[in-house]
């Protein structure tokens, strides 16, 4: 029998074992049938439901290559894009041709009724069909001026800031996830940037409050501090936030086996839309994972791949959608690593529908992958980026390091065959913002940045060619126009 650990979410009711995924539902259900019951009673002539809403279905084509441009027409922002030397990680980074981009992100189409037509009327009793809407950001790399910039005048700290120009689109969907670059191990460790990280607790406040449901720690600093570092870690989710889940990060080889599943509840248990999510990263610096805590972080190198291929297949077995959040590529690298293909057609191969990279500290193409074994198609994001960091690395290519997305997702179930499904999704690009000063470090969607913003970064002094329509320009060549 599977093991599975279900979801538990505050702010959402709890249903058996499985907390209903929708925040705020219950309101809008309540108030909807407050609204149709005094309505009919003052018409007296039934109900007044609300318009219906059709998602927009996936054409199932493969995502295209922007075709190259002659020298002349390149601007001197793309010109800047070249990657400085990676770090740590061990994979040669491939260099296409072609960047493939999305085709057009799926837009929604106008639900608004004419003003001389009613909207459409649902018949008593009926229910939509579950869906989960998700959205994912990149690293929280907490370089010293980052975690200088949450210092308070009274010696606390309050990242706060960091979000508050993205938290509403962090708190909308159904789950938020939120790649925790680096250990929190507490004060106690003492709080440390580059090269090897410790946060403070005040950063798990600030995601939860921010909205993040799900928090991934297999990356490569997970064990930056050691044994006691993954132990303060999750002492601290399990006291501190019990409803929010930790993946990628373990206190015992049977919490190790368990499967997070994520449920959405239908009319009936049949009509259930559940997904399971996965967190593994390719290494943790070469450093050896705890004798005694040999299941510590999720690793996805060679030596555990009959683990990975297991757990994936197992979670395939028992949601109807999963989800694998790996940790891997080239740092700065804007290209696809050989190892990132060969583990996409591994997580392809096994059952995986969705798959979100983080690791680079750059952003990375989106891509639609085939399974040749099953036929199946997986949407990849190979990297989001960072969401936030202060690097202090100079010159060209640095700037890519600003720019990060948040990729959105729409799960449901295709009413032909009844397959959960990606019903819509895209990806909303960031800017990280850094000012001097308590509160000065904060991150804009693109779209409400400015060139007069850009013009105050502070990484501009790191790397001249930062601004706003460099950032633009990196966008439009990584993702073409899938992002807003």
């Amino acid at each position: 029998m599977a093991v599975q650990k279900m979801a538990v979410r505050k702010r959402k009711a709890q249903d058996g074992m499985n907390r209903n995924a929708d925040k705020g539902r219950t309101g809008r259900i309540l108030a909807g049938l407050a609204g149709i019951l005094l309505f009919g009673c003052l018409w007296g002539c039934g109900e007044a439901d609300p318009q219906s809403f059709e998602p927009h279905l996936l054409e199932g084509t493969p995502i295209t290559g922007q075709a190259e441009r002659p020298a002349s027409e390149v601007s001197p922002a793309e010109e800047a894009l070249q990657p400085t030397a990676a770090e740590s990680t061990p994979d040669a980074a491939e260099t296409p041709a072609q960047v493939p981009v999305s085709a057009a992100a799926p837009q929604p189409a106008d639900d608004k009724p004419a003003d001389d037509q009613p909207a459409d009327e649902e018949a008593p009793g009926s229910t939509e069909a579950p869906e989960i809407t998700l959205i994912m950001v990149g690293d929280i790399l907490l370089h010293t001026p980052v975690e200088e910039a949450a210092l308070q005048p009274d010696g606390t700290r309050d990242f706060s800031p960091l979000f508050a120009h993205t938290s509403d689109l962090i708190a909308a969907p159904d789950l938020a996830l939120v790649n925790q670059e680096v250990i929190i191990g507490g004060e106690e460790l003492g709080i440390s940037g580059y090269p090897a990280f410790n946060a403070p607790t005040q950063i798990g406040d600030a995601l939860v409050d921010a909205g993040f449901d799900v928090v991934l720690h297999a990356t490569n600093h997970a064990l930056d501090k050691g044994k006691r570092g993954l132990e303060n870690c999750m002492a601290f989710w399990d006291e501190a936030y019990p409803e929010v889940e930790y993946l990628g990060i373990h206190d015992s080889e049977e919490d190790s086996r368990e499967i997070f599943y994520y449920t959405e509840k239908g009319a009936d248990p049949e009509e259930d839309l559940t997904v399971a999510i996965l967190n593994y990263t390719y290494g943790t610096n070469g450093i050896a994972l705890p004798a005694d805590m040999p299941y510590g972080v999720d690793l996805m190198d060679d030596a555990h791949r009959d683990r990975v291929e297991a757990q994936v297949r197992e979670a395939q077995e028992h949601a109807d959608f999963v989800i694998v959040c790996p940790h891997w590529g080239t740092e700065y690298e804007l290209g696809i690593s050989s190892a990132q293909r060969k583990w996409t057609k591994i997580f392809a191969d096994c059952g995986a529908d969705l798959i979100i990279g983080t690791h680079p500290h750059v952003i990375e193409p989106v891509e639609w992958a085939e399974s040749e074994e099953t036929g199946d198609r997986a949407l990849v994001y190979y990297s989001l980026g960072n969401f936030v960091n202060w690097t202090s690395g100079t010159g060209t290519g640095v700037a890519n390091r600003m720019v990060g997305g948040m990729a959105r997702v729409t799960i449901g179930r295709d009413p032909e065959s009844d397959m959960a499904v990606i019903k819509d999704y895209g990806v909303t690009a960031l800017v990280a913002h850094l000012e001097d000063g308590t509160g000065g470090v904060t991150v804009y969607p693109l779209r409400e940045y400015t060139p007069e913003l850009g013009e105050k970064n502070r990484i501009r002094s790191q790397d001249a060619a930062f601004s706003y329509d460099y950032c633009t320009d990196l966008c439009d060549r990584i993702w073409g126009s899938l992002w807003d």
